[in-house]
């Protein structure tokens, strides 16, 4: 009976070791880097801008040249190249370009010469992350631009051609968002996109109509089903880390990102870019495409 029992013991736990190594394969090998591209609708009452309005978000890419850090350069193009393919109207990249801080000596110009082939006709601009300044802001802001990537520090610049408005606010954990700075130059009844690193940032962003979206959060990176997220950046509630949120009052959308930080695993929370159709045609809330 002993033996019996010492039997189903050790299938026990042979099954659960085959378990967590199936788990560790797919949390650092294969969900990282299984990037889903989402389409999500967003209708907008009274919309002025374009009809159906196709705006490219790309966040968190924490781009590294080492294949542990997961986003290689060359994976990186590949994702610009599938961006381009979709062929958006605007493109806005919410921070955090490089990982930690360069130490395995990616520059911000290696970064920016991948971006810089980002196309769309009415721009493509960005906001700094936390990694981005502790890197070297200033460094990654004449990178970016001399990429042709219109940098935005808590302002707005209108979208050409267009009666809609882009609004970047800066990064909070850095000590740079502002965003009462930032919409203080917008006409009376503006509407906007409106891009940040921070979700936090929102809390302190005055009302403005359209679209709003946010990073740093990574989905959470670890997502257990019934309980969210396993973690979720300095405070921000766990229940909060992606997808449509209520900040402040108003609606928000969390990207996931692209990349990994400080633990190069995703489990349950797919890394994704995501094209926006901001319309005044009501529509469904969102579908997706993997």
């Amino acid at each position: 009976m002993l033996l019996s029992a010492l039997r189903h013991l050790l299938t026990l736990l042979l099954a659960l070791l085959f378990a967590a190594v199936l788990l560790a394969v797919w949390g650092l090998l294969i969900e990282p880097r299984w990037v889903a591209a989402r389409e999500v609708a967003v209708p907008v009452s009274g919309w002025q801008g374009p009809a159906r309005l196709k705006v490219a978000v790309a966040s968190d890419w924490h781009i590294a040249h080492e294949f542990r850090h997961v986003m290689t350069i060359a994976r990186a193009e590949g994702i610009v190249e599938a961006i381009n393919a979709a062929a958006p109207d605007v493109v806005l990249l919410p921070g955090d370009f490089i990982h930690g801080r360069g130490e395995d000596g990616t520059t911000p110009e290696q970064i920016a010469a991948v971006l810089g082939r980002l196309r769309a006709p009415h721009g493509v601009y960005a906001v700094l992350g936390n990694h981005d300044w502790w890197t070297d802001g200033p460094r990654f802001t004449r990178a970016l631009r001399a990429a042709g990537i219109r940098v935005l520090l808590n302002e707005a610049v209108p979208l050409p051609g267009t009666a809609v408005w882009v609004v970047g606010v800066g990064d909070r954990m850095s000590g740079h968002s502002d965003p009462r700075r930032a919409v203080r130059g917008l006409p009376p009844g503006a509407q906007a996109l409106v891009l940040m690193h921070d979700p936090a940032s929102a809390l302190d962003l005055p009302a403005l109509p359209g679209l709003v979206v946010a990073a740093h959060t990574h989905g959470g990176q670890v997502r257990v089903p019934f309980l969210g997220s396993v973690v979720a950046p300095h405070g921000w509630p766990k229940d909060k880390t992606r997808g449509w949120v209520e900040v402040g009052g108003r609606p928000i959308y969390i990207t996931s990102g692209l990349g990994v930080s400080i633990y190069p695993v995703r489990i349950n929370v797919r890394p994704e870019w995501v094209m926006f159709t901001v319309s005044g045609v009501e529509q469904k809330t969102a579908t997706r495409r993997p």
